[in-house]
């Protein structure tokens, strides 16, 4: 009965991990194991092979370079949205950035894309770009392992809004929260058509906004431009809050899925 308490194990990523009974955990999450969680031969935890499978482990054997684990029988639910979600965020100031990402992560974001758009305040220096993705992908590693994901969501380079258009145009669907859009029976119509499978992207403005411009150009590739309530959201709030939207809806879409094929005979 080991499902009933994963939430609470400790969870690692191991490229694919699965092709035997014993995973090798190496690099930095030895040391993390060993000297500061101090776990020991024995204790369980939970191994990601980063693409789409889980395993419940049991510590073997602790090695000087290497962490030895068991793989045991029990299955691990599938904690990952059954469609992905991928957030276009307008690059904000600061480090707002790296908390967006967190939580975006936490909320099952599939992918996150920094937008350079024309209210932009922050300029990412090109020389940085690299280097700046390596951190946020780090971030999304540790939020990744925090909550569980079987995947780590992909954090990419700063893009321009030509780019981003250019990649969203084969998503089945693009949604804009709009600070001026009104009313929310259209975001409940969006989200009852929301089914497992499907690629959505989410846009959302940096702290200016979206200028007319932008959401023209966005309307113009397709996009549902969508309202989010009568509140100003700030740029770190309405992601999140547009990604909650879309896991809530997604997960009872696939829970009443499931419930569905219980219920057929035979």
């Amino acid at each position: 009965m080991l499902s009933q308490f994963v939430n609470h194990m400790y969870h690692f990523f191991v490229p694919g991990a699965g092709d035997g009974p014993i995973i090798s955990i190496t690099g930095g999450d030895v040391n993390h194991i060993k000297n500061v969680l101090r776990m020991k031969p024995g204790e369980t935890v939970v191994i990601s092979n980063g693409e789409d499978r889980d395993f419940y482990c049991r510590i073997r054997e602790l090695r000087d370079e290497e962490v030895l684990a068991e793989v045991l029988p029990e299955e691990v639910e599938d904690a990952e949205l059954p469609a992905r979600l991928t957030l276009y965020q307008g690059v904000p100031k600061s480090d707002k950035l790296e908390h967006i990402i967190q939580k975006s992560v936490e909320l099952g974001a599939w992918r996150i894309v920094p937008v350079a758009m024309k209210r932009s305040v922050a300029r990412i220096d090109p020389k940085k770009k690299k280097e700046k993705a390596a951190r946020w992908n780090r971030i999304s590693e540790s939020a990744a392992k925090q909550c569980g994901r079987r995947i780590i969501p992909e954090v990419a380079e700063v893009c321009d809004m030509r780019g981003m258009l250019e990649e969203a145009s084969s998503l089945d669907l693009l949604l804009v929260p709009y600070e001026n859009a009104r009313g929310m029976r259209e975001v409940r119509d969006v989200l009852r058509t929301l089914t497992p499978g499907m690629n959505i992207g989410i846009v959302i403005g940096p702290e200016g906004g979206l200028e007319p411009s932008e959401v023209e150009a966005l309307q113009a590739a397709g996009a549902k431009v969508i309202s989010l309530g009568r509140r100003i959201l700030r740029t770190e709030t309405a992601g999140p809050a547009a990604l909650t939207l879309c896991m809530a809806a997604l997960e009872i879409a696939r829970e009443e899925r499931e419930e569905h094929e219980r219920n057929i005979p035979g």
